[in-house]
């Protein structure tokens, strides 16, 4: 008997380990559905008290932080949530998940002009790629968990993230509270959809690789429908704002202070 609980402890622990294994409060998980599975890591509040329903943050990476490691995705923006003085006074389940190699979170086209500047295109086409339609139904589990709070469902994401958050906008409007995108862009004559969702732009005004244009056509379309919709550029950066944005005071304070009505 001793044998066989030493061989289980040896062989069967690790597994259970790596099941569970966290990164700074981040717990590692898999959401399977049929034959597909999307890797993402979620984070709680520290003492969730039961019965309570808390504000859900889904979190958009960029295309850098593709891949299969469960890791990647945290590279940007995740330490924000870990602050502890965030973490006592906006308690909430934050969401990272991650978008495999080879797609993205939307359909997004891009090719460069003849004076070599990038141009988009934002099809919706028929339907969500395969790496949100997974992400929209780990949300609608979690929003069936009795632990969310649905008026405090928030998305924010940059770059590819960024592009994904509009994306996820314009496909499932009713979703959210309040949105915000870092060095992203869309298609302005989508906003009709969100016109009800607040939204706080962040751009580089010398970003290279996603132009500013792509934001701002989004944001004067949108400020017409929704006056708390808002933009911050910042002069002297290139594709990286997201730095500063996290650094702005009330990055999260301007979001948790919202909810659907």
């Amino acid at each position: 008997m001793k044998l066989i609980k030493h061989l289980y402890l040896l062989v069967f622990l690790p597994l259970l380990s790596l099941q569970g294994q966290t990164k700074n409060g981040y717990v590692k998980k898999e959401f399977i559905l049929k034959q597909d599975t999307l890797k993402y890591c979620i984070l709680h509040p520290r003492e969730m008290k039961s019965g309570k329903k808390y504000p859900l943050v889904l979190f958009l990476h960029g295309a850098g932080e593709r891949g299969n490691d469960n890791h990647k995705q945290l590279t940007h923006g995740s330490t924000l949530f870990l602050n502890e003085k965030n973490r006592k006074k906006y308690p909430a389940i934050v969401l990272f998940p991650q978008c495999p190699n080879g797609i993205m979170w939307t359909h997004r086209l891009k090719e460069k002009s003849d004076i070599g500047v990038w141009e988009f295109e934002f099809p919706l086409k028929s339907g969500p790629t395969k790496a949100a339609f997974l992400v929209n139904e780990l949300v609608e589990q979690l929003l069936t968990s009795g632990k969310v709070d649905e008026r405090r469902v928030y998305i924010m994401g940059l770059s590819m993230g960024g592009i994904g958050t509009l994306d996820f906008l314009s496909r499932w409007p009713d979703k959210y509270a309040a949105a915000q995108v870092i060095c992203g862009g869309h298609d302005p004559a989508l906003v009709d959809k969100y016109k009800h969702v607040p939204i706080w732009f962040f751009h580089g005004d010398k970003d290279d690789v996603v132009p500013p244009k792509y934001a701002q056509q989004v944001y004067k379309a949108h400020k017409q429908l929704n006056p708390q919709t808002k933009f911050t550029m910042y002069p002297h950066a290139n594709h990286n704002s997201w730095d500063p944005a996290f650094a702005e005071p009330d990055y999260l304070k301007w979001i948790f202070k919202l909810k659907k009505r």
